[in-house]
């Protein structure tokens, strides 16, 4: 991924939070057949191994985990807040007309080495710990024992769980930051406008 250095994230807190608040993830891994890419949410644990560990599961009809058997090296990116930033909010524009349209975002490249786990109490404590967390905010939130314990078995037997161990974390976030500060605040105040308020308010937080 080409990163200028003012573009970098280097602090690795600013890249744990774009993969923990957007885990939807595309593992991009290379096969027999060249490149696919599967889109999967992960859970993130940044406390084991040295860059944390990548945690997910796929259908047992997904091919992605005979594909890539354990100790296949992966790539996983997660994309954050983006969204296009036209040379019209740039107040300078109006001033020197050397402005041009641009798209800004966040992304992290998470690198890594896949391992499959086909067992029942691996994925079971998976989707345990993801439906806790994603479905944390409804008034009753979903639960395995709110269905009949022989319908979870069967859906259970029907996934594989995939984790993977990360060697090296990139992140890129691309915020107006080469802009004059007027520019980009002004960019982050129209983006607000049009209901982008995640990305504005990284713009306007960028050193």
């Amino acid at each position: 991924m080409y990163t200028p250095a003012h573009f970098a994230i280097t602090d690795p807190a600013e890249l744990h939070r774009i993969v923990r608040e957007h885990p939807l993830g595309a593992l991009v891994a290379h096969g027999e057949s060249g490149f696919d890419a599967d889109h999967i949410p992960f859970e993130f644990d940044p406390a084991t191994g040295v860059l944390g560990t990548l945690t997910a599961h796929v259908a047992r009809a997904n091919t992605l985990w005979q594909r890539c058997p354990s100790g296949t090296p992966v790539m996983v990116v997660f994309r954050g807040a983006e969204a296009y930033v036209s040379p019209n909010w740039y107040p300078s524009k109006h001033e020197a007309h050397r402005q041009v349209p641009t798209w800004n975002y966040e992304v992290v490249h998470a690198h890594g080495t896949l391992t499959v786990h086909d067992d029942e109490r691996f994925v079971r404590g998976l989707v345990a710990r993801l439906t806790r967390q994603h479905d944390a905010a409804e008034p009753k939130p979903w639960k395995m024992t709110d269905s009949a314990p022989e319908f979870i078995d069967g859906m259970l037997r029907n996934i594989v769980g995939i984790q993977i161990t990360v060697t090296s974390l990139v992140g890129k976030s691309k915020l107006s930051q080469n802009r004059e500060l007027r520019d980009r605040q002004s960019a982050a105040d129209t983006l607000a406008l049009h209901g982008h308020d995640e990305l504005a308010r990284a713009m306007r937080a960028a050193p």
